[in-house]
């Protein structure tokens, strides 16, 4: 993880995605995934950007089962943002700009 993002498991995604108080990025990710591996400076300098109004978490699939199905995610990376305990948006691959990014997420903010 970097220093703007942490690591949210099965365990405590309740509490810390969907019993969050501000927007949270979850990236659905895992350490042999190359696309995820190239988005991960994106996501990290969104984290950074939008540090006081939103929150980034990293959830490694291979570690987590649990989470990762009961949201159907069938390919990574995949990154939804939670705002009040409810999915509000989705984007899958490794393509997105750090500017798409941060628009996705400051719709929630």
């Amino acid at each position: 993880m970097g220093d703007f993002t942490k690591a949210v498991t099965d365990t405590n995604f309740q509490t810390d995605v969907l019993g969050s108080d501000k927007p949270v990025l979850v990236d659905f990710w895992a350490e042999w995934c190359g696309p995820c591996r190239v988005i991960a400076p994106t996501v990290e300098a969104v984290a950074e950007d939008l540090k006081d109004k939103a929150t980034v978490v990293k959830m490694d699939v291979d570690e987590n089962i649990n989470v990762p199905q009961r949201y159907g995610i069938r390919g990574i990376p995949t990154l939804i943002v939670f705002k009040n305990g409810e999915e509000q948006e989705r984007y899958v691959g490794g393509n997105i700009s750090r500017e798409k990014l941060t628009e996705m997420l400051e719709k929630y903010v």
